[in-house]
C-alpha cells in the first residue's frame, strides 16, 4: 500500500486493478474514448498501474505511469470516478505515484491535461515554457487537448 486517507487507499498491487472499472471509465474520457478495450489492457500490462480503492475495497480511481524509472515518466489515464470526486483524492493518488519508491528519483515527469491543472500544479507540475521544443507523433493536438 502506498497511501491512505479518509478510508481510501492507494495501492500499486497490479492484481487488485479492476480492468472493468478502468476500461469503462476510459471508454468515456475525452483523452481515451477512441481506445478499444484491448488497447487499454495492453497499456496497463506494459505500464505501472496504481489504483485508488474505497473503504469497501472497490476501485474508484486509477493512474498509469510509462517510465524508465530513472530519467523520465509520463503520467497517464488519471481519474477518480465521479461519485468519489471532491475530496482531494486525485491529488492523493498522484502524490502517492510521485513518491513511489521505484519512481522517487525520476528526473522529469510529463502529463497532458485539458481540465485538471488544479490537481497537478500544487504537486509541482507547470505548463511547458517552450512548447515548440516538444513534438508529438500519432495523435493530433486536438486529441489530447
Amino acid at each position: 500500500m502506498l497511501a491512505t486517507t479518509g478510508g481510501y487507499e492507494v495501492d500499486d498491487d497490479q492484481s487488485r486493478l479492476d480492468i472493468d472499472v478502468i476500461a469503462d471509465f476510459l471508454s468515456t474520457a475525452y483523452w481515451s474514448a477512441h481506445r478499444p478495450r484491448e488497447t487499454i489492457e495492453r497499456a496497463i500490462a506494459r505500464s505501472m498501474g496504481v489504483g485508488l480503492y474505497g473503504a469497501d475495497g472497490a476501485q474508484v480511481g486509477f493512474a498509469r505511469v510509462v517510465t524508465d524509472a530513472t530519467t523520465f515518466a509520463y503520467l497517464a489515464d488519471v481519474f477518480v470516478v465521479p461519485e468519489h470526486r471532491g475530496h482531494g483524492l486525485a491529488r492523493v493518488l498522484v502524490r502517492a505515484v510521485l513518491q513511489h519508491p521505484e519512481l522517487a528519483g525520476v528526473e522529469r515527469w510529463m502529463l497532458a491535461t485539458a481540465d485538471a491543472h488544479g490537481v497537478y500544479e500544487p504537486l509541482g507540475f507547470a505548463a511547458i515554457d517552450d512548447p515548440d521544443r516538444f513534438m508529438i507523433r500519432g495523435a493530433t493536438r486536438e486529441a489530447i487537448s
